[in-house]
Formats: structure tokens, sequence, C-alpha cells
């Protein structure tokens, strides 16, 4: 049970942070970055859904995202207490396979009405699809940071924080375009547009 009775403590004060073992890490550390960019991901979701909610076109997104929002707050606890295989006498929470599973199953549902791609999309269209545009980039980049900490010596990230973040990624993408062709469709890359004029 998380209890925040009060917001400032000062530890931080000195430029670390406590990871969910207890042991200080400076705020700039790559574990400290890589869950820190995963809020930023579910920071970008919660802008996502200021254009899905219940009574938007977008409704049926809002289950999904609220659960993704859910299951990032998972992953930052994951990411917070590396598995260093001391007894601590709870069980650290950990992303498994089922909440990946879940996130393919929302992707091919999704993707089922979506015409193939010929192109390249632009970050563009419908607020909804913009704001999952963005969400999706930042999701990238917590991946590229966790994979970067999963192939750093001495440090443990499991397989499935790695596929969470990939396959979230795809489910961003897929919503981005599933939202665009709820209205005017996708918005095609232009290959060597702006040379012409």
């Amino acid at each position: 049970m998380v209890v925040l009775n009060r917001i400032y403590t000062r530890t931080g004060d000195d430029g670390t942070t406590a990871l969910g073992t207890g042991e200080r890490r400076p705020k700039y550390d790559l574990r400290v970055t890589a869950y820190g960019t995963v809020d930023e991901t579910n920071a970008a979701l919660g802008v996502v859904r200021l254009h899905t909610g219940p009574d938007s076109a977008f409704g049926d997104f809002d289950a999904v995202l609220a659960r993704v929002q859910n299951d990032l707050f998972d992953l930052g606890a994951d990411l917070a207490t590396p598995d260093d295989g001391v007894d601590r006498g709870w069980e650290p929470l950990r992303i498994v396979g089922t909440q990946v599973d879940k996130l393919e199953r929302d992707i091919d549902l999704l993707n089922a009405p979506l015409k193939p791609l010929r192109s390249f999309v632009l970050p563009a269209g419908t607020p909804a699809a913009t704001h999952l545009h963005v969400a999706r980039t930042v999701c990238r980049r917590a991946e590229r940071l966790v994979v970067e900490l999963s192939q750093t010596p001495g440090e443990i990230v499991s397989e499935p924080a790695v596929r969470y973040l990939n396959r979230l990624s795809d489910l961003l993408f897929v919503m981005s375009r599933a939202a665009n062709h709820r209205a005017s469709g996708d918005v095609l890359w232009v290959p060597a547009a702006g040379r012409e004029g």
C-alpha cells in the first residue's frame, strides 16, 4: 500500500533518489532515467485521454489506455526495484507476459479494419491521433533506455519489461491510425515534397 502524507522529504536534495530496494542512486542514473521516461510516457497518455473520453468518438480507446497507464506504474515499480536476488520479505511487482499478450490482442482488434500501409504516416490528423504519436515517440525513447539498461553489466531487466514497451509503441501507432481512420484517414508522408516550388 502506498501512503504519501508528505510530498517533500529533502532526501533528494543531494541529487540522489531511492530505488525500491532502498539503494540510493544519482538522479541521472540510467535506471532512474529509464523509469522516469516510463513515467513521462504515462503522462503523455494522460494527455491522450483528454481526447478519448467515454463520450468521444474514441471512447473504446479509453478503457485500454486506463489499463495501460496502470501497467506503466507496474513497469515503473519493476524497474525501480532491481532483481538483485535479495529476499526482502515481499514480492516485487513485475511486468508479466499476460500484460504483453493483452497489448497484442488490442493491436489485432484495432488493426483489423485498417488498410495496409503503402507509405509512412505523418504524426498528424485528429487531436487524439497526434497526441497518440507523441506518446508513441516518448514510449520508444523509454524502450531505448530500458534496452540500454538491460545490456549494462550488473543491471537486470526482465524480458517482459522490454517486450511491454516494444508492444506498447506498436499499440499507440495502431491507435493513432484507428483514430484517423474514423475521421479523414491516414496523413501520409510525401517523399521529397518540400523540394518542389
